[in-house]
């Protein structure tokens, strides 16, 4: 490769995340709070545990003379700003969470190995490239002399090591070997746990990748979207898609997955894993549960994103999105047309009304704190309102229907007549509360006096403003019988 286009790769990846990050002049800072906070422990949290996890070590930092200006709030939007964090809202979650991107994990991984760095070349290193290779071309191998012949030598060790076993003169690799190998077998899990961001994000790549192709194709039966609508999952199909399905699939085997468990409790059995530290002991107990969880993400995101691709195909969004494009392309070459004609300089009798909207996260919103509204005297005491038995017996005429009052009207009524209707009473004792009045009488008459069916009669009150009003009720008269019925 020529020096210029090593230079230009390298300018490039060094406009990325992971470069930006070790470059930053807060980068040791940075990196400790994600390590410390989305590595080392969990790997996905929730947006309030996160803020509060972050403002106890901010706090910390500041007491050691840190200059750590802004709040947890404030340093996680920056962070998602340049990439180094990734935010999702899961289904039926009640708040976003966040986890380490890609790339800043791979940086928290290399500066890690800069502090504690692994041997160059370990034995157990070079025995894995030496089987590797040996395997890959017994594998490959295409002359079946030559590969039986490396069959039948291999069935011989086995025969003798088979006997070895049975006389007891087998040996066991010692105890240095053997944390050696266990600590390589740990960097290479990391790695491949490490993996599954890297694989998410290509599967974020191949979707938007999929859907500018669906936007540009000048063809309504483009080759995306002829594989969406014959039912092809395209995702899935892809190269990145086959590969996952199918380390997918060996993860999730049982059988796979017991072996790896029963390995895993029996190394905790042998007497060289005491050496091993807590951090490595709790990931190797951890491993299987780890890689299920991060394939299981993995394998939502990739479901999720074939989802929505086959609905923005199958809902004709797609359609709308093409005109809309079609539109800015066409306005893109009048502008070009008239380039010669218009100065970009000159002065345009037009004027463009130009709208927008800041859009920022609900989990930066700040809770209203009335502490901030107090006044520095305190409340002044008001004067006390002149009110009396009176004023609150008026109050209450106002607002409730009094008919203790309206039931002693009907029956003073009826000790001069044997029945009487609401008008006769209304004639007698004008509306104290005017159409409450009314209103109080026609309910007394539905629990305890006797409707004419079909019958109505007129009626008249005063309201409060002074006015004379008339209406026709339904007739309904108090009988004596019933006077013990009003209450």
């Amino acid at each position: 490769m020529q020096s210029n286009k090593i230079v230009a790769t390298y300018r490039r990846l060094r406009e990325g995340p992971l470069w930006r990050l070790l470059a930053a002049d807060s980068g040791p800072v940075v990196i400790g709070l994600l390590q410390n906070n989305l590595l080392e422990g969990e790997r996905k949290v929730p947006a309030s545990i996160l803020y509060e996890r972050l403002e106890r070590d901010l706090e910390d930092l500041r007491a050691l003379g840190e200059s750590m200006p802004q709040a947890a709030q404030g340093y996680v939007a920056d962070w998602l700003a340049r990439g180094w964090l990734v935010r999702r809202f899961p289904a039926g979650a009640t708040e976003e969470e966040y986890e380490l991107s890609a790339p800043a994990a791979e940086a928290i991984h290399l500066v890690r190995d800069m502090v504690e760095p692994r041997t160059a070349v370990t034995g157990s290193r070079l025995a894995t490239v030496i089987n590797q290779l040996v395997r890959l071309s017994e594998d490959t191998d295409t002359n079946p002399e030559s590969r039986l012949e490396s069959l039948l030598a291999e069935r011989e060790r086995i025969d003798r090591q088979i006997e070895e076993v049975r006389g007891g003169r087998f040996q066991t690799i010692g105890e240095d070997h053997a944390l050696e190998r266990t600590r390589e077998i740990i960097a290479l899990a990391d790695e491949l746990v490490a993996d599954f961001r890297r694989v998410r994000d290509d599967f974020e790549r191949l979707n938007r990748t999929l859907r500018e192709q669906i936007m540009d194709e000048s063809d309504s039966r483009g080759d995306v979207l002829k594989s969406l609508f014959a039912g092809i999952d395209v995702i899935a199909e892809s190269e990145s898609g086959r590969t996952f399905n199918a380390f997918w699939r060996l993860l999730t085997d049982p059988e796979q997955s017991g072996a790896l468990e029963e390995a895993i409790e029996t190394l905790f059995n042998r007497e060289f894993s005491r050496h091993l530290d807590v951090d490595e002991r709790r990931f190797l107990v951890r491993l299987v549960h780890t890689l299920l969880d991060q394939g299981g993400m993995v394998h939502e995101v990739l479901q999720q994103f074939s989802r929505s691709l086959k609905q923005f195909v199958q809902s004709r969004e797609y359609l709308e999105q093409r005109r809309i494009n079609r539109l800015i392309k066409d306005a893109q070459r009048a502008a070009m047309a008239l380039r010669n004609d218009v100065k970009a300089t000159e002065r345009l009798d037009f004027q463009l009304a130009l709208t927008g909207a800041r859009f920022r996260s609900v989990s930066r919103w700040v809770l209203f704190d009335p502490s901030h509204n107090t006044l520095e005297k305190g409340m002044a005491l008001g004067d006390a309102p002149e009110i009396g038995m009176a004023s609150v017996a008026a109050l209450v005429s106002q607002s409730e229907i009094d008919f203790r009052a309206l039931a002693e009207a009907v029956r003073c009524c009826l000790m001069e007549r044997s029945q009487v209707s609401i008008g006769e009473v209304l004639e007698r004792f004008p509306a104290p509360q005017g159409l409450g009045s009314v209103v109080g009488y026609i309910a007394l008459g539905s629990r305890s006096g006797v409707p004419a069916a079909g019958s109505t009669e007129a009626v008249q009150w005063c309201g409060g403003d002074g006015q004379k009003r008339r209406a026709r009720i339904p007739l309904i008269y108090f009988v004596e019988e019933n006077i013990h019925a009003l209450g």
